[in-house]
Order: structure tokens, then sequence, then C-alpha cells
């Protein structure tokens, strides 16, 4: 964020149901903030000068505003438009809360028409959103009252429990993990650097119905999630490209499977490290290697950031070496129903024929060396995936990427076509 100067946004607008003032609004506001640490939550300075690392101070009482906006005749799109302002905004974290929050109201009235939410992403993760809209079932609107105590370990607690024994232990056991492998890992993801384009970062996205068909079929027959498919996949194709059959991969790991977690609203997300051999094996071979890879990295994905970086630059000043480790897997999506029964080959061929290739917007806003996305196409959940990848031109130029995204759809097809891939 402070290399960037720009803050990453969650939540959104919608409608409101009829009936609903903009006092209920205003109680849900006072609600959530009561409940939830991490939404009063801001930093200071960890000891004196502006360059001190930041702390985070829990305050136990304050005010925070909603705006109200007089509908315009459209309060759609001036909700739309509310939303854009707020995630354009400068956020300072050292004294704005981490909730913006707006309403769009009838003149005169005070009927609530629109409402716009956006939580800063340093403080809630995807399931720590889910856990916030849950957790509105325990307010009593009419009321204010509050139905049941706050569920999941809150942050405060957390920090408590991250000093205690258990948990400084497997810290160290995360450290010793990682270190192990950044002693041996190639120092550079994509070891022959490219002429980076003016606009140095590109993305694009494949939307394919073809991989969502192909994923269940392959899926069935595996026994193991679609994403570790997928990651396998990419794995397989940064392979190739790279000329590095062995990578490392930041996968995206929610930490939500440790005790109290599970119902937290907060962000529990740390980028664990999976490694992950290619090298002469078959399609199904790196499927099986990667849901070890998985799990291991999902096991060492509870560290001290700070004591991570540090770790990675000691590491490559003794082996005299930048380490890259800006290669990112994350797949969003939640837990879709599958498609009804196993596709018949026949379906899976005929859906290539739906795969658009999207290139998104170009910018020169820092970013990993390689991101990729996976997510339920949107407005075609159950019918389709988006696999979208960011990459740093210096590393992976446009075609490049275009060869991953078609290369990884190629995998997971030919996979369900195959009577031979089982793990």
């Amino acid at each position: 964020m402070q290399v960037v100067e720009a803050t990453e946004w969650t939540g959104g607008t919608m409608a409101l149901a009829p009936g609903t003032t903009v006092g209920d609004v205003a109680t849900t506001l006072g609600f959530i903030m009561s409940r939830h640490q991490s939404l009063r939550t801001r930093l200071v300075p960890d000891g004196p000068g502006t360059d001190a690392p930041p702390k985070q101070v829990l305050s136990s009482s304050g005010s925070v505003v909603l705006e109200v906006y007089d509908d315009d005749g459209d309060p759609e799109r001036l909700a739309a438009t509310i939303r854009a302002r707020y995630e354009a905004a400068p956020w300072d974290p050292y004294t704005d809360w981490p909730v913006r929050m707006a309403v769009v109201a009838r003149p005169g009235t005070g009927d609530a028409l629109w409402f716009v939410a956006l939580y800063c992403h340093m403080v809630i993760d995807g399931y720590g959103f889910e856990a916030l809209i849950a957790d509105l079932a325990n307010l009593d609107p009419a009321t204010g009252r509050h139905l049941a105590p706050v569920a999941g370990i809150q942050p405060l607690e957390l920090a408590a429990a991250q000093q205690g024994t258990g948990a400084r232990r497997q810290h160290q056991a995360s450290l010793r993990y990682w270190e192990k492998h950044l002693r041996t890992i190639e120092p550079r993801r994509f070891p022959v650097p490219l002429e980076p384009r003016p606009e140095r970062w590109c993305e694009a996205t494949l939307t394919s119905p073809a991989t969502h068909l192909a994923l269940a079929a392959v899926a069935e027959r595996t026994k193991v999630h679609s994403g570790t498919i997928l990651l396998a996949a990419y794995a397989m194709m940064l392979g190739r490209l790279s000329g590095q059959p062995v990578g490392a991969f930041r996968i995206v790991v929610s930490n939500r499977f440790r005790p109290g977690f599970a119902e937290s609203v907060s962000n529990l997300a740390q980028a664990g490290l999976a490694v992950i051999d290619t090298g002469a094996a078959s399609f199904a071979e790196v499927i099986a290697r990667t849901f070890k890879s998985q799990l291991t990295a999902g096991m060492y994905a509870y560290y001290h950031p700070r004591d991570l970086w540090a770790l990675v630059d000691r590491v490559g000043a003794e082996r005299g070496v930048e380490l890259d480790t800006g290669c990112y897997f994350n797949d969003r999506r939640r837990s879709a129903p599958p498609p009804s029964g196993i596709p018949s080959p026949a379906e899976v061929t005929a859906a290539l024929e739906g795969s658009v290739l999207r290139w998104g917007p170009s910018s020169n806003e820092w970013d990993a060396t390689c991101f990729l996305h996976i997510d339920a196409a949107a407005g075609a959940a159950t019918d389709a995936v988006d696999l979208t990848w960011r990459v740093d031109t210096a590393a992976v130029s446009p075609a490049m990427l275009e060869v991953c995204l078609r290369g990884i759809e190629s995998l997971v097809v030919a996979a369900a076509l195959s009577e031979t891939v089982a793990v």
C-alpha cells in the first residue's frame, strides 16, 4: 500500500428492502463496529520517528460517520458513484477507521434505498467478510439488541495467543520450513529478463466453460479439490515457460481451519509456500505432488510476516542473490456445486468454443512477478471459471501470458478426456 499509494477494499453496494430507514443502517453500522475489533483498529508508530514500524491500536469507543445522500432519481447509479469515490479516496490507517459506509435516501422521508459499504482488506478477508454478514443475524433491528455473543477469536485475543509457547513454536517451525526451501529454489522464477513494457504490469482473463466442466471430471477421478488440479496445471505451464521444472508458489491460505478462526471477522489469510516439482512427471503425478505440497504449505502458513521478510533478505544475502518469491496462486471461489453428473467428453469438447480471452488494464502499479486468481465467472457461477493472470512484463511477456492461460485450459481438458488420469 505504501509503494503503490492505493488501498484495497472489499464490499460493495446493494438495494435495501422496502421499509428500511436511515436509522436502521446507522444501527447496523454501530452494531458491527461494536462487535468486531478489527473494524475499530488503527495504527500508531512503534517508536520515535516517521519510519518506525507500525503497531495496532484497538479503540474501545469512538464515533464513525455514516454519509447520507439524497436520491437523485437513480439511486443505483449514485451508490456506484459513491463506491468508486470511496475506493479512490486516500486512506490513512493511522487516523481513519477501516470502514466507509453511506446510504442513498429518499429526500425528506428517511427512507433508505441503496447502501454502500467498503472495508479495508487489511482488516478483513473473504471469509471474514462472510462471517461479518452471518453475524448480522444476531442484531435485533427494532431494538438494536445483540441476540448472541460474538463468535470466533477476536484480534486482541489472537495477539495474546500469539505470544504463547504453542504459537511461537508454530512460527519457528514455519520459518524453518521456509528457510529449507529458500536455500534451494532458483533465485528467479523466470531466469531470462525481458524488456518491460511502458506499462509494466499487464493481465488477461480466460473465461472457460470447458475448464469448469473438465475440472468436475478430473476431480471425480483423482479425488482432489479442483483448486489442486488448477495449481498443478499452473505449475506445469510455468515449468515449461521458465525452463525450471521445480517452482515455488505462494498460495493464499485462509488459516481458518485453526481452532476458533472460522467465525472471526478479521484477516487471517497468509501466503504459504508450495514447492512443486513438475520434472519428468505426468499430469496425474504432478496433481499428486501438488496435493502434498498444498497440505505442507498450509501447515506452515502461520508466521510473523516481518520475520519472514528478514529471513528472505538474509538467505538471499548469504546466497549472493535476490530471491524472487513473487509467484502467487489464489483460488477465490467458494464451494459451488459441480455440474449435475460428470460431463461427457463430448460436452467438455463442445464447451471449448465458449472460451473467451479478455485483456485487462495495464499499469505501472507495483505488483508481484505473477499472480493467478481463480474465480467463478461472474453471472455464471456454475457454468465457467475465470483464470486471471497478472504479470510483470520484465519477466513474462504478453505472449507468454496467453500461452499460460490457454495451456492451463488445455491440460485440464486433456486430462478430462483421458482415461488414464488418476491419483
